[in-house]
């Protein structure tokens, strides 16, 4: 085993990222941090850590979109931990050009300055969404690759654009694939914060998408530990390796237990504008994590009924408190 110890993190203001960076400090690494520039100066959720932490943190601004910035960024590294991306899958219906910029694009950027510096290891982090509805259950790593919507075409190629490097050149590069990531700081975009924060509300009922998906949920600290196992493991080089329980629950299911840990009887109302278009939506998502345990020797936490109740209790308890959900810009949209 290879422990980095000075560390870039892209995509390290956003909700994974953030979380990431935090856990690394705390292990005593020296952590970089670039956030994606702004005129605003903020580091988005590397802002709200506690100061001691954020002291130790080297903060960078810059954009995986220009080459250059992500070399400077990289220089004296020993590893780059990849979450830069843009994440949001209804955006990427009306954007998809800006989504192979930043995913792909960004990613080549990474891999070409990596290979050029030296760089002794790149942890890309990729998507379950790159699998679209399974084929077979649970998805292993072998599964094919569909792209159900822009955003899950632009990270299968940067997942290709990522491996290329380690087949071409010999770069150190491993892929994580996590499942469906939740917890604190999470985008409101995301359907379990969707439905907390209704949950927590007054409102009579919960406006939701399509309720039959299924989803392999996972609370933020198990997808940390994992994408820093794959850092740390010298088996991780040249493969792609899932992030995931093996625990799969529907939609409906979700909101059931979150009407079991609040108490309080949630109805859901369907909003069509919250719908995939019928070919784009992704039926089941469930992990197969057999190769992450047998090569990292990591497995969840949290990965059954009672693993996702405590976990959703955790992310309710953050949910609630308003200093954390005043760091919202569209919070008011949930909580009525």
């Amino acid at each position: 085993m290879t422990q980095f110890q000075h560390i870039l993190v892209t995509g390290a203001e956003g909700f994974i990222g953030s979380h990431l960076v935090e856990t690394l400090v705390a292990q005593g690494r020296r952590v970089r941090a670039m956030a994606l520039y702004n005129s605003f100066g903020r580091y988005g959720w590397l802002d709200t850590l506690p100061p001691a932490t954020r002291a130790k943190v080297d903060l960078v601004m810059g954009d995986v979109r220009d080459a250059f910035s992500v070399r400077e960024a990289m220089r004296d590294c020993d590893a780059v931990m990849h979450l830069a991306a843009l994440i949001a899958i209804p955006y990427s219906y009306a954007a998809p050009s800006s989504y192979v910029d930043t995913n792909v694009t960004g990613t080549l950027h990474v891999v070409q300055a990596a290979r050029d510096l030296g760089i002794g290891k790149v942890v890309h982090t990729s998507t379950s969404e790159v699998y679209g509805t399974a084929q077979a259950v649970p998805i292993p790593e072998t599964h094919p690759l569909v792209g159900q919507s822009p955003y899950s075409a632009s990270k299968i190629g940067a997942d290709q654009m990522a491996h290329s490097y380690y087949r071409a050149f010999g770069t150190p590069v491993a892929t994580a694939r996590p499942f469906n990531t939740y917890g604190p700081r999470q985008s409101l975009r995301a359907v379990l914060p969707t439905i907390m924060l209704q949950a927590l509300s007054d409102a009579p009922s919960l406006k939701l998408g399509a309720l039959t998906p299924t989803r392999d949920f996972n609370f933020v600290t198990d997808t940390v530990d994992g994408l820093i196992a794959v850092l740390d493991s010298d088996k991780s080089v040249g493969e792609v390796i899932n992030l995931g329980s093996g625990y799969e629950i529907s939609i409906a299911d979700s909101v059931r237990l979150i009407a079991e840990i609040t108490g309080k009887p949630l109805e859901v109302q369907t909003e069509d504008s919250r719908i995939r278009p019928t070919a784009s939506e992704v039926e089941r998502l469930v992990c197969d994590p057999a190769k992450a345990r047998a090569l990292l020797g990591w497995r969840s936490a949290m990965a059954d009924r009672e693993g996702l109740k405590l976990g959703f209790t955790r992310s309710l308890e953050w949910f609630a408190d308003p200093d954390n959900r005043g760091h919202y810009q569209d919070v008011q949209r949930y909580v009525v």
